[in-house]
């Protein structure tokens, strides 16, 4: 599978709160206003273009409320865009348009299908059973539909493996959360769900980590693809995620967002930089990572 750095801004919750706007008192102005934020990201991306970043190898990752108009455009220009599909914020994953979640599909014809899923073995059977019957679904659609699958796994610790690092989350990532993301992967192919790139936490640990994707590319399933994404990490943290998982085969790129975007446009936000400061900030970082990705990758 080809590389792929995805530039991802499908927040809605964290995105809104980055501008002081309450969800619930959303109206048409404050939509507008964060729509235009976000296509402040995507014509960043288009500098990045310009900037050297490979086109044919990048995509931007966008929810259909606040990027309607992006996917539009990117469609329209031939950039591989991605629509999330899920509901934001929620421990259990749903559709965000329910059973109509193929007719927003069709409408933007994006490359990749994107949902984000909260899952642990060790949680509610119950819960589990209903997640996975929804991602089958969403599996089958893709599949029978000629789009490609991206399955976005966040390893949310149970109390109880909590307790166990004495509620360290620090040590949970350190010690059990791979462990978490390879029980997971299995039990979820083991429902049929099939995801053409698993976009997961990154790990410091290089066996941690080639344990992750082994599994995921597993039972022969070579063109499985996976990314690293960022989490709202700090740069640092970051990077030490890419340069780690960027030499393991399998790990095709990485989907790297609010480390890239937020702070410049929170400056924007207060005025303190002009919009083409901001966009130009964001382009110089996406590709300060596509870089670091790239050099990590290739390097001894």
């Amino acid at each position: 599978m080809e590389e792929l750095y995805i530039l991802p801004f499908d927040h809605r919750g964290t995105f809104t709160k980055m501008f002081g706007v309450n969800e619930r008192e959303l109206n048409q102005e404050k939509t507008n206003m964060l729509a235009d934020y976000k296509h402040v990201i995507f014509e960043a991306f288009l500098k990045s273009l310009q900037m050297g970043v490979p086109k044919e190898k990048s995509a931007i990752l966008v929810d259909e409320q606040f990027g309607a108009k992006i996917h539009e455009e990117a469609h329209a220009q031939n950039i591989t865009h991605i629509l999330t599909i899920e509901k934001s914020g929620q421990d259990e994953f749903d559709f965000e348009y329910g059973d109509k979640f193929a007719e927003h599909i069709e409408k933007f014809k994006p490359e990749y299908v994107k949902v984000l899923v909260r899952y642990n073995p060790a949680n509610d059977s119950i819960l589990n059973e209903r997640q996975c019957q929804r991602l089958k679904t969403v599996s089958d659609f893709c599949k029978s539909s000629g789009y490609k699958f991206l399955f976005e796994l966040l390893a949310i610790a149970t109390p109880a493996q909590l307790s166990q690092v004495g509620g360290d989350q620090d040590k949970y990532e350190q010690t059990l959360r791979w462990q978490v993301m390879v029980d997971s992967i299995k039990e979820i192919q083991s429902r049929d769900i099939e995801p053409d790139i698993w976009k997961i936490e990154g790990l410091n640990d290089l066996t941690q980590m080639q344990a992750v994707v082994e599994t995921a590319r597993g039972g022969g399933r070579t063109e499985v693809g996976v990314v690293v994404l960022g989490r709202g990490e700090s740069e640092e943290k970051v990077k030490v995620w890419l340069s780690v998982a960027a030499k393991i085969p399998g790990v095709v790129g990485f989907a790297v967002g609010r480390t890239v975007f937020k702070q410049p446009l929170i400056d924007l936000y207060q005025a303190k930089i002009s919009r083409d400061a901001a966009s130009q900030k964001i382009a110089e970082n996406f590709k300060s990572f596509v870089d670091l990705f790239i050099n990590s990758k290739n390097s001894d």
